[in-house]
Order: structure tokens, then sequence, then C-alpha cells
């Protein structure tokens, strides 16, 4: 377990490390940049880099967190990669499923999603999404809308496109954000209200996570730009002069 800096959920759980890029979002992955400096480090699961790896032994790892908690499951991978195989994925899904945490399992690879998920046992515990980045990819939703999961969801993160029509109906949280570090893309105001005017008429919760960088930042007087800010993320997250980190209705009481 490590705790998170990631805005929207508090530790993460990497029972896989490694990935490999699969559409433009991908293009400056963070977690291929962690992973090179965690080589530097001498960190054994990663000697061989950004190559995909098992973990089992952080399968037991969450029944001995004492206290419930919200997880990102694989910040460094994706458990639906083609290379991990469905008896990997049902070891994973039985210890979320055995455990009171929420896991929070988010995928590029919605086809592998939409194969196995008949397989799985969905508990409600277990959040699924899927990452949109530009309208280009919204075909990613379709394929979650029809998976078993009980709690849908979507990052839309990084934002670097308008997206001017996607399926929202059945979608239980959205999250938007900004694209972050040396080489980041672009972000618009207009690209973030057409989102949030969708989430609004449905009722989705909607959660702003960052502009990514203080120059994409549409009010360059946002005090969360601080870094002394209690809600200080990259680039600043309020819009309109307001935060937005709403949750999922299941996940009240955490």
């Amino acid at each position: 377990m490590g705790r998170s800096n990631i805005e929207w959920t508090e530790v993460t759980w990497n029972p896989v490390t490694g990935c490999d890029k699969v559409s433009a979002g991908c293009k400056f992955c963070y977690a291929e940049r962690m992973a090179k400096r965690l080589q530097s480090m001498g960190v054994e699961q990663y000697k061989d880099g950004f190559e995909l790896k098992l973990a089992p032994k952080q399968l037991s790892a969450p029944y001995k967190w004492k206290k419930r908690k919200i997880v990102f499951v694989n910040s460094m991978s994706d458990l639906f990669h083609e290379k991990v195989d469905l008896a990997y994925i049902k070891q994973v899904f039985n210890v979320m499923n055995e455990t009171p945490h929420i896991y929070q399992v988010l995928t590029k690879r919605p086809e592998r999603l939409l194969e196995v998920s008949s397989q799985l046992n969905w508990t409600s515990n277990i959040w699924m999404g899927v990452s949109v980045e530009n309208q280009a990819l919204t075909n990613r939703v379709d394929a979650l809308l029809k998976s078993d999961a009980k709690v849908k969801f979507l990052s839309i993160e990084p934002l670097i496109g308008k997206i001017n029509h996607i399926k929202l109906r059945g979608i239980d949280w959205v999250i938007v954000g900004g694209e972050s570090g040396p080489k980041a893309r672009p972000l618009r105001k207009e690209w973030i209200d057409i989102i949030h005017r969708k989430c609004k008429r449905l009722d989705i919760p909607f959660f702003f996570k960052q502009w990514g960088k203080k120059q994409n930042n549409a009010d360059q007087s946002d005090p969360t730009i601080s870094h002394d800010h209690r809600f200080h993320a990259k680039g600043g997250c309020q819009v309109d002069g307001l935060i937005y980190r709403e949750m999922p209705k299941s996940s009240v009481g955490i």
C-alpha cells in the first residue's frame, strides 16, 4: 500500500506493474516516469523498468489494513492488459471481494474488460472506470456500460480535446483533469464546462482534479494554485471559483 497524492483516492495498490501505450493519453505517462525512477533506485519489482510484471506478493496486503480505505488499483499498470491472464485477474478480484475496502479499477482496455466481465464477481465495493481523453475515445464508455460492474466511472484525464458527445446515462461518477508534467498539453475551460453541464443535467457526481499546469488555469488568481492551500492541486483546481470534489453516492460514510 502506498499513500496517494491523487485527490480522488486514499491509497494505491499494485498487484500488477508495468504497461505499454495504447492511446493519446498515454503519451506522457506518469507511471512510466515513476517506474524508471524506481528502477534507478534498485526496487526489485521495477528492475526491468516499465515491463509488465505480476506482483503476487501484494495480494495479501489489503487483508492487513485495519481501517476501510478507498483504493486505486494498479496506479502503475492496467489490470485488463492482455498480458494479465484471467486466472490472475480473478485472484485480484477475490481479494477485493473478501475485503471491505472500496476499490477503484481503471482501464484503457475496455474490450478486454468486456471480454472477461461475466466471469468476474462484481461486488458493490468494486468501482470500474475507463479513461477517456478526447472525442475519439468515447467509444470506451460503451464497453464499460455493458460490463457487469455495479459502480461505473469515467476518468476524463488528461482531457486533451473537446468532447461534445459522450454517453453519461448509467455512469455513476466523472473525474476530469488536465495533464501535468513538463510537456503537459493544453486544457481549455470550455472543454471542462461541456462535461460539467452534462453531469449536472444527469445528477452525476463531478470531480475536477486539476488544471495540470498553472498556465492552463482560466483563473490565474485561483488560490488552490498555491502549495499552501488545503486543496492545492497541480495548476489549481477551482472552476468558476468553486472546488468540485464530488464522489459517488456509494462512498458516503467512508
